[in-house]
């Protein structure tokens, strides 16, 4: 079930206490890291999906779970707030949600970089520091190591791809060989 529509809602919400509280960066990592256990946890998701279990019993559970990973009180309010409104399956997108409207408002982009080797340090801070350059926003890379690639680097930033590798390369020789 897409729990999309709720999701901004929520999200937007949580955002807006973040800010206003000058605590958004912790509440989004202690809302992604509850949002990781719901989705992880088989148990805790029958449990708080269960119709027959009360509220009050849900709400406990949740704030043990939040205790215990060290929630702040904002973080522990929104999931008192889901819990009463029995909004808890939507927590993972909620926190995804959270997390874009984190990353807009300090102007961040989310890059993963796939190339055929790990890549050294040095390569990845001029990668970034060229990717900033042209975007005009920081950049956070996560990078993948995938051996068909041959050689060089994929780079996807949202929906746009920036595919440097050898493979590609190859590929786009191999068609305009095949169109003459």
């Amino acid at each position: 079930m897409s729990y999309e529509a709720i999701a901004r809602r929520y999200a937007q919400a949580v955002f807006e206490l973040g800010k206003e509280s000058g605590q958004l960066g912790a509440v989004l990592k202690q809302l992604t890291a509850l949002a990781e256990v719901l989705s992880g946890s088989e148990e805790l998701r029958a449990v708080l999906g269960n119709p027959l279990v009360d509220d009050a019993s849900k709400e406990a559970i949740l704030i043990e779970v939040s205790g215990r990973l060290g929630s702040n009180e904002t973080a522990t309010r929104a999931l008192r707030v889901l819990a009463q409104n029995g909004r808890l399956m939507a927590l993972p997108d909620i926190a995804r949600v959270l997390a874009r409207l984190a990353d807009e408002d300090s102007r961040t982009l989310r890059a993963t970089v796939t190339s055929a080797a790990a890549l050294s340090d040095s390569y990845r801070s001029k990668l970034r520091a060229e990717l900033e350059k042209v975007t005009g926003q920081k950049v956070e890379m996560v990078t993948r190591v995938d051996a068909g690639l041959i050689a060089g680097v994929v780079v996807q930033i949202g929906d746009r791809v920036i595919d440097g590798s050898a493979r590609a390369k190859l590929q786009r020789f191999r068609e305009g060989l095949t169109q003459n």
